[in-house]
C-alpha cells in the first residue's frame, strides 16, 4: 500500500460522528444538521431539465478536455464576472468533475517529489483535501494560521523564507472556508511577489465566490487580481470554481479550473490518465447553469435573507458575526469546541462542526479551537429554529 495513506487523518465528519456517538439527543426535538456545507436550496428546474435532455450522450465517450461550447460558456462567464479579457478557451480553461477533484489532482501534477523536502502551503483552518493532496503527492503541509486577531487574513509572514523556498504549491481559499474572509488586492500582491521569488504555483479555491451579501460588491477573484496587477498570462496561478454552491448542484460534480496554460497542460495530461472526463449529461446541465445568472442572484437573496433573520434571533446573546461571503457562521465558543458541539447535539439536537477538526496545530496554536462552524444551508425556517435553540444553549453556558 502507498505508505502516505498512513499520514492521512480521519475526515472531520468521521470525527464528529465518533464525538456524537454516545451523546443521545432529546427525542422531543427534531434533528437540525448544520455541520456540513451541503446546499439545500432546490437545484433550478432548468438545470435538471438540461441534465435529462443530455442523457443521449451516454452512448459516447466524453473528452477529457470537454466540449468547446462549455469552455466558451465558462470563459464568457469569467469575462462578465471578473472583467477578464481574452481568456483562451482552448488552453486556459478545463471543465472538471467538481473543484474537489481538481484541488487534489493539481498537487499530483505540480509537486516534484524528486526535489528535497517539497512543501505545500495552505490556510489553517482549511479544506481537508488540501492536506490530503499534499501528503499523497509526497509533500509536507505547512500552515498559515488565520485568526480573529489578524482579521482572519492570510499572513505569509508567518513562514520563513527557508520554507517558502521549498514551497511548490500554495492553496488559498477566498472566500474562505470556514471564516468567509476575502483576500484583498494587497493580499494577492504579496502572494504573487512570493510566487515570483520562489517559483511556486498558487491554486485559488473560489467555490464560494458567488455567495455574498451586497450585490454591488462581489468578492475579488485571483485571476481578477492578477489582471488588475498587470500579470499577463496569469503566471503560476490557477483558480477553481464550482456549480455546487453557485447553482445548488453539489451532486452534479461540476466545476472548472482556469489560469496559466503552462500549468493546465500537464494537469490535463494527469487527468487523461486519471479518467476524469465529465459525463455528457453533466456537461449539458453545466452549460445551462453557467449561461444563467438569474438563479444565482436569487440564491444570494435567499442566503442574505437567512443570515439577516438568523443574526436577528441570535442577537447579543451569541457573539456571531456576518462573514464577508460564503454561508458559514464561524462562532467562538465559551467552552471547548468539541464539548460545545457534543452538548448542543445532546441538549438541543443541533449538529455543528468543531473548529479544531478543520485545523491543525501550527506554531503552538490550533486556530480552530474554541470555534464551531455552522452551515446556514437549510431552509430559513429550520435555520431560525436552530438559531433559537443555539441562543438558549449559549445563554445557559
Amino acid at each position: 500500500m502507498n505508505p502516505s495513506l498512513n499520514d492521512l487523518q480521519p475526515y472531520a465528519f468521521q470525527r464528529l460522528n465518533a464525538l456524537l456517538k454516545d451523546a443521545q439527543p432529546r427525542a422531543d426535538l427534531r434533528p437540525i444538521r448544520l455541520h456540513i456545507g451541503e446546499p439545500k436550496h432546490p437545484t433550478p428546474a432548468f438545470i435538471r431539465d438540461a441534465l435529462v435532455a443530455g442523457l443521449d450522450g451516454l452512448a459516447v465517450y466524453p473528452s477529457t478536455l470537454g466540449e468547446s461550447s462549455l469552455r466558451k460558456a465558462i470563459v464568457s462567464w469569467m469575462e462578465k464576472r471578473y472583467g477578464l479579457p481574452g481568456i483562451d478557451y482552448r488552453t486556459e480553461v478545463i471543465p472538471v468533475n467538481g473543484s474537489r477533484e481538481a484541488l487534489f489532482g493539481l498537487a499530483q501534477a505540480v509537486v516534484d517529489r524528486t526535489r528535497p523536502d517539497p512543501v505545500v502551503v495552505m490556510p489553517n483552518p482549511f479544506y481537508q483535501i488540501y492536506e490530503g493532496a499534499a501528503l499523497l503527492a509526497g509533500a509536507r503541509p505547512e500552515f498559515l494560521n488565520t485568526t480573529a486577531e489578524g482579521g482572519f487574513a492570510l499572513n505569509p509572514g508567518q513562514l520563513p523564507d527557508s520554507v517558502w523556498a521549498r514551497t511548490q504549491l500554495a492553496y488559498v481559499c477566498s472566500p474562505g472556508n470556514p471564516t468567509g474572509a476575502v483576500l484583498t488586492l494587497e493580499d494577492w500582491r504579496q502572494l504573487f511577489e512570493l510566487s515570483d521569488r520562489h517559483g511556486f504555483v498558487i491554486a485559488s479555491d473560489e467555490c464560494y465566490s458567488e455567495i455574498y451579501f451586497d450585490e454591488g460588491v462581489a468578492p475579488l477573484g485571483g485571476m481578477q487580481a492578477a489582471h488588475a496587477l498587470g500579470r499577463d498570462g496569469f503566471p503560476r496561478l490557477v483558480m477553481l470554481s464550482s456549480l455546487s454552491k453557485r447553482s445548488n448542484a453539489p451532486g452534479l460534480r461540476s466545476g472548472f479550473v482556469a489560469g496559466d496554460a503552462a500549468i493546465l497542460e500537464p494537469y490535463l495530461l494527469y487527468r487523461t490518465y486519471q479518467g476524469g472526463a465529465m459525463p455528457p449529461a453533466n456537461f449539458a446541465a453545466s452549460l445551462a447553469a453557467w449561461q444563467d445568472e438569474a438563479h444565482v442572484a436569487e440564491n444570494r437573496r435567499l442566503y442574505k435573507e437567512k443570515f439577516d433573520a438568523v443574526l436577528g434571533v441570535l442577537g447579543d446573546a451569541v457573539p456571531a458575526r456576518r462573514p464577508e461571503a460564503a454561508f458559514y457562521l464561524w462562532l467562538p465558543t465559551p467552552i471547548a469546541d468539541t464539548e460545545f458541539a457534543r452538548r448542543l447535539h445532546a441538549e438541543y439536537n443541533v449538529s455543528v462542526l468543531p473548529g479544531s477538526y478543520l485545523a491543525r496545530s501550527a506554531r503552538g496554536v490550533n486556530p480552530g479551537e474554541n470555534y464551531v462552524r455552522i452551515a446556514l444551508v437549510a431552509a430559513t425556517a429550520e435555520c431560525l429554529e436552530a438559531a433559537g435553540r443555539l441562543r438558549d444553549f449559549y445563554k445557559g453556558l
